[in-house]
């Protein structure tokens, strides 16, 4: 054990928490750490964020939406396995416990919980926190890969002290997979900011949306796993009764030129706008949010739909249904083409309801997902895995 990394802790002294991602591109993971990283010494707690590059097909959320968060950058913590540059990533993280000597350390993505659990154990720090956001457990690798994840979050779980998941049905699905026991779980859903009034009008007319115009919003990477292929054939058929519905798609990624090419047919109807450095002027204009993924963890994207008032509608994967209440907040439904474009269609055709659900997405973001019980609930956490 290389040791020196954990500090015995007196009653007055501020509880210290690193915080290790392996990369700050646009999604929930970065947004969470942010806010966490930016709100956490309001509470007397102090923390440290440590992470990696960006990767070169991904959008940068620091430089992006958070230009000053205060962070550490770890040599070779990406996206990416490669053996020297995790090696190098390894021993940067065991220079960095050393330095900080903290109590508690809190991973968040795969890669980071692999290095920074193994980095605090060799260090000695006693408390050890991950975070699962989703999981890599569908959809991403192929099957002896999976199985080789699974092996090794199973192993990490033994050493693991709690573990946090974004939503309930993420904690089964990792639970299923052998991981953890229950005793170790708890769940503790993203928050967000809500939004600011905005003047929905010079928004439609930077993106030459007409005003009459219904909008259904995607945010997101464009991966295998969002299924932006499955969403393009189900917004074709919408197009059938909604002729005048576009669909805006907020991202990048590897499949960006061949969701492009899929949706030439449907011309000025979708389109592509690329990683935007503010949603709230988009949210504004939308009508409905959609996610149409093979997996998810619970989306923020849904979430900040929410707080605007926006209905979702969304694929019944991970903790989504947590977020959008089927029938009420919006439409939940199964994963394919046609299911999506129904409850699609559905939200559009009928102004009175859309309103009605979208003023239900509201109230429940406000009780549930708000960015101050995001930090209270992780207060609580160390406070209590401290208080042991």
């Amino acid at each position: 054990m290389v040791g020196g990394g954990e500090a015995m802790r007196s009653d007055d002294e501020p509880i210290r928490v690193l915080r290790v991602i392996a990369r700050m591109n646009i999604g929930g993971p970065a947004w969470q750490t942010s806010v966490l990283t930016r709100k956490l010494p309001d509470y007397g707690i102090e923390t440290r964020l440590l992470t990696g590059t960006v990767g070169p097909d991904e959008e940068d959320f620091v430089a992006l939406r958070d230009q000053d968060l205060p962070f550490v950058m770890v040599p070779g913590l990406g996206r990416s396995v490669r053996l020297f540059g995790d090696l190098r990533a390894l021993v940067s993280l065991i220079a960095e416990i050393r330095r900080y000597r903290p109590h508690v350390v809190h991973t968040h993505t795969a890669k980071a919980g692999v290095l920074g659990r193994i980095a605090s154990m060799l260090c000695g720090v006693r408390l050890r926190v991950h975070t699962f956001h989703g999981h890599l457990l569908r959809g991403y690798f192929p099957r002896a890969i999976t199985r080789l994840v699974v092996f090794m979050e199973r192993s990490l779980a033994r050493r693991t002290t709690t573990i946090v998941t974004v939503g309930d049905r993420v904690r089964d699905e990792v639970l299923a997979a052998g991981i953890g026991s229950l005793d170790q779980f708890v769940s503790i859903a993203p928050g967000v900011d809500g939004p600011e009034d905005i003047d929905p009008e010079p928004v439609r007319a930077t993106f030459d949306v007409p005003s009459t115009a219904p909008v259904v919003l995607f945010v997101g990477r464009l991966t295998r796993v969002k299924r932006v292929d499955r969403l393009l054939e189900a917004f074709e058929e919408v197009l059938r009764s909604v002729p005048d519905a576009i669909l805006l798609v907020v991202g990048d990624g590897e499949e960006m030129e061949a969701h492009r090419a899929s949706a030439v047919t449907m011309g000025r109807a979708v389109r592509f706008v690329g990683w935007q450095a503010d949603l709230r002027g988009l949210m504004a204009i939308a009508d409905v949010a959609v996610i149409s993924s093979d997996n998810e963890g619970m989306p923020v994207t849904l979430i900040e739909a929410a707080m605007a008032g926006v209905p979702g509608v969304t694929t019944d994967v991970g903790s989504a249904a947590e977020v959008v209440e089927d029938g009420v907040s919006g439409r939940v439904v199964p994963p394919d083409a046609h299911a999506l474009a129904e409850g699609l269609a559905e939200v559009l055709a009928d102004a009175g309801r859309r309103a009605d659900m979208g003023r239900a997405a509201t109230a429940r973001a406000h009780a549930m997902f708000s960015t101050d019980r995001l930090v209270e609930d992780h207060v609580a956490l160390y406070r209590r895995l401290l208080n042991r």
